[in-house]
């Protein structure tokens, strides 16, 4: 699915373009962009409804729901890349910059004090769920407990340690049944194709990748490595221009980290939810809302997406409105960017591991019957 995502993209960007970023390309506007979420939304609503009156078999739901996130998330990015791009005072942002520290090291110790209670009390035996809690409360705390420390090694510690412990919770806590969740073929395929969507639509609506180029662009092929702040720290970023193709995306050590980190742990929790599916069995209620849309509403809220939202906020509700939230989310020194980013993968690995549990339990299980 997602490289029917990225091929129709670019037969888009292949036709002549009609005027610059935030009008018209191909006849093209924001709000085609608009429209597609809006289908994409409808069908996969229909496809879920079909699947529960028993006039869509399991598998069918499946695909139905499969194309109608590739027609939303194409709504995304056109919206995202036709759409103005706004511009902002510093007077419109919701609080001074200079809270920021304060707020940092508030949410951080908070995350961190909470994380240390809950595992002492609710998991003495797991303390990896402890360091993973207290890893959140750093990450959210690093811009004030390292003032402009782009380059420091705690800052590369907390990006390439994240998706270890991850790798570490689900290999201890769910490598059995995830075994057998990507061991059908129709669930794999399935996961897969969720969780390359999800990359490409993070990376098209964050910058990193593009068939739209921007006014101005390079006429000729350009290669450049150019030290870019993501997540924390600065990184070597390669960015590639093919003017002629038309494409430009950008790649980094962080972006991949980032990136594929958050994809795979949706195309598991979506892989586990289309074998429940198949299986017709209860998985509980977080599986169910972190696979399918809620796969694709909760990368929406990670602060890369920032610049969606806020251009969704304006087109529903005007300017004024979304303005704070545009801070919120794109303000590269505001900690709450790294609260929904980190804050996505905890939720994301947390459904899982409930996921599992509960499926894992007789008295909270249907019986296993194949769908079809």
């Amino acid at each position: 699915m997602s490289l029917a995502l990225f091929a129709f993209l670019f037969g888009l960007a292949s036709v002549p373009v009609a005027s610059a970023h935030g009008s018209a390309t191909a006849g093209l506007t924001q709000y085609h962009g608009a429209f597609a979420i809006g289908l994409g939304v409808v069908l996969i609503s229909a496809t879920v409804l079909g699947k529960r009156s028993k006039f869509l078999t399991p598998t069918q739901a499946l695909y139905g729901v499969s194309v109608g996130l590739v027609v939303t998330a194409v709504g995304a990015i056109l919206f995202e890349s036709l759409a103005p791009d706004p511009v902002y005072a510093a007077g419109s942002m919701p609080f001074e910059r200079s809270l920021y520290p304060l707020i940092s090291i508030g949410v951080g110790l908070a995350i961190t004090v909470g994380s240390l209670l809950v595992g002492w009390v609710r998991w003495p035996t797991r303390p990896r769920y402890t360091f993973l809690g207290i890893v959140l409360g750093l990450w959210i705390s690093y811009p004030a407990l390292v003032p402009n420390g782009y380059s420091h090694p705690l800052g590369y510690a907390l990006v390439l340690g994240t998706p270890v412990l991850v790798g570490y919770i689900l290999w201890t806590d769910a490598r059995g049944a995830l075994r057998a969740v990507l061991a059908d073929p129709v669930s794999r395929r399935f996961g897969i194709g969720v969780g390359l969507l999800v990359g490409l639509f993070f990376l098209a609506v964050s910058g990193y990748l593009t068939v739209f180029l921007e006014e101005g662009a390079p006429h000729e092929t350009t290669v450049s490595v150019l030290p870019v702040i993501y997540q924390l720290v600065s990184w070597p970023t390669l960015e590639v221009v093919l003017p002629h193709v038309p494409l430009f995306f950008a790649a980094s050590i962080g972006v991949v980290v980032v990136v594929g980190t958050l994809s795979v742990l949706v195309g598991l929790n979506a892989a586990f939810v289309a074998r429940s599916w198949r299986l017709e069995e209860r998985t509980g209620g977080m599986a169910g809302s972190t696979a399918g849309t809620g796969a694709v509403v909760g990368s929406c809220t990670c602060g890369c997406c920032g610049p969606l939202v806020a251009k969704i906020a304006v087109l529903a509700a005007g300017p004024s409105i979304a303005a704070p939230l545009y801070w919120v989310f794109v303000d590269s020194a505001s900690p709450l960017g790294s609260l929904f980013v980190v804050g996505s993968i905890v939720l994301f690995t947390a459904s899982l591991v409930y996921s599992v549990e509960t499926a894992g339990q007789p008295d909270r299980s249907a019986s296993v019957v194949p769908a079809d």
